[in-house]
């Protein structure tokens, strides 16, 4: 059995083999015994689940032990994204939340995410605490039938509160103006319906795709990446719409691809909002990128002299820093943004929204919006390549680039080395090159950006020759 532990977002571990019945119960035992630690306040906790292979019932077992503790619990009443799981601890002041999901994961795996009081991915220091718990004590259960006669266990719909949120928070008077045709494939996950009830009564025209339940994601990871949205491209290259957007498993990304069938990376995507959000909105905060983002959000948030953080890779970094100040925008490379005047998580739906919005707001396709930042800002290609790397080179990649850094990738002069996770590599020209390994697989993952496809090709061809030479 593999060791059970938090990784970026939660445990995730295949289901039937070490995710089980039994070890979910001991991960919710020590989460319980985290949040009944040195109180005597009765505590309460909402859990959502995705519509992966035997979510709800892998729920109602947390829900069991939450009970047996002696925690209050709000369970979903269906399947719910984990924005709308986060919406419910902030709007009814919970002590966290518990989200049973493996979010972009291959089919065979499901997962664990905690947050906190806060409503947004828990602390490391947090998951350390929980995972020091692990095995202490073994699981109380209390049935479904006794916590709801003990008034321990609530079931409600909090799909809706996340709804309404979305209605308000987004320019619906803009929108109902709009005629605008959308397609949004949910990639089989918790995004299901959600836009379409949120434009009901529009004139925008939502065709929803891949919104069925189907625990095999039709084959294919629920991660809104190109190679996983052939259909959608394919739909918007006959033409006939506006935009397509795309989901991820617990609808906490987004994906895009324009009117032509181009798809959107999420640095595009991420500076599109940010830019709305300047420009047509008026609104101001800092903006927070992880290592692995796009230099054109450095160079909007320099025009615009707005405070600029960057971060190691992963959500639960960006969430600590939007918890601290006057947050605009947070996000990530795999398409997870979180912004101002709601929680500190990312929500797809919500991305997706203020897509719409920024077209509705300036007559414009969205890649004719992108044309103009392009002649504003310049081109800007982001890759990455996963390879398998071996165990024995892991230990020893990042002390060798470290102890003797490139002092050029192709023909651009480094300028700055940068290693709070992994080791990155920026140049005069503004390309760069980022190396991380992975913790828990023998995997590379090697990123890059520069203004031409085929700069960032050659970068990561070369930056692959490297690493398989130290």
């Amino acid at each position: 059995m593999a060791e059970i532990k938090f990784g970026t977002d939660g445990w995730r571990a295949i289901i039937g083999e070490d995710y089980t019945f039994d070890n979910v119960r001991m991960v919710v035992q020590a989460i319980s015994d985290y949040l009944n630690k040195g109180s005597g306040r009765e505590k309460e906790v909402v859990i959502g689940y995705d519509m992966r292979f035997l979510s709800e019932k892998f729920a109602s077992a947390a829900a069991e032990v939450l009970c047996g503790n002696g925690i209050k619990v709000l369970l979903s009443k269906d399947n719910i994204s984990t924005p709308a799981t986060c919406l419910a601890i902030k709007n009814r002041k919970l002590d966290g939340g518990i989200i049973i999901t493996a979010s972009h994961n291959p089919a065979a795996y499901n997962g664990i995410k905690y947050r906190g009081d806060f409503a947004g991915p828990a602390d490391p220091e947090m998951l350390k605490e929980i995972e020091a718990l692990f095995r202490k004590n073994k699981p109380k259960l209390m049935s479904q039938e006794e916590a709801k006669r003990k008034k321990l266990l609530k079931i409600e719909d909090l799909t809706k509160e996340h709804i309404a949120f979305l209605k308000q928070y987004v320019d619906l008077k803009l929108l109902k103006k709009s005629s605008m045709k959308v397609v949004i494939d949910v990639m089989n996950g918790a995004g299901e319906d959600l836009l379409e009830r949120v434009l009901e009564g529009t004139k925008i025209t939502i065709n929803t795709i891949n919104s069925e339940r189907n625990p095999y994601f039709r084959g294919k990871n629920p991660e809104p990446i190109a190679s996983n949205l052939e259909g959608l491209i394919s739909i918007m290259k006959k033409g006939g719409y506006n935009i397509g957007l795309a989901t991820d498993g617990d609808a906490d990304r987004i994906g895009a691809v324009d009117e032509k069938g181009n798809f959107i990376s999420s640095h595009k995507i991420m500076s599109l909002i940010l830019l709305h959000f300047i420009e047509d909105r008026k609104m101001k905060g800092s903006v927070v990128k992880t290592i692995s983002g796009t230099s054109l959000l450095t160079k909007i948030a320099k025009k615009y002299k707005l405070k600029l953080h960057e971060t190691p890779v992963g959500f639960k970094y960006i969430c600590k820093i939007m918890r601290e100040e006057d947050v605009l925008i947070g996000g990530e490379e795999s398409g997870g943004i979180g912004f101002k005047n709601y929680i500190p998580e990312r929500d797809g739906v919500l991305s997706g929204l203020l897509l719409m919005e920024m077209m509705a707001y300036r007559k414009k396709s969205i890649s004719g919006i992108l044309d103009d930042i392009k002649k504003e800002y310049g081109d800007f290609f982001t890759k990455r390549l996963d390879m398998k790397y071996p165990e024995d080179k892991k230990s020893r990649l990042i002390p060798a680039l470290k102890k003797s850094p490139p002092d050029k990738l192709l023909d651009s002069k480094v300028r700055e080395v940068q290693s709070f996770d992994g080791i990155k590599f920026i140049c005069e020209d503004e390309s760069w090159l980022l190396f991380r390994l992975s913790g828990t697989e023998p995997i590379l993952r090697i990123y890059a950006e520069a203004n031409t496809e085929k700069k960032v090709d050659s970068i990561i061809k070369s930056a692959k020759e490297m690493a398989l030479k130290i």
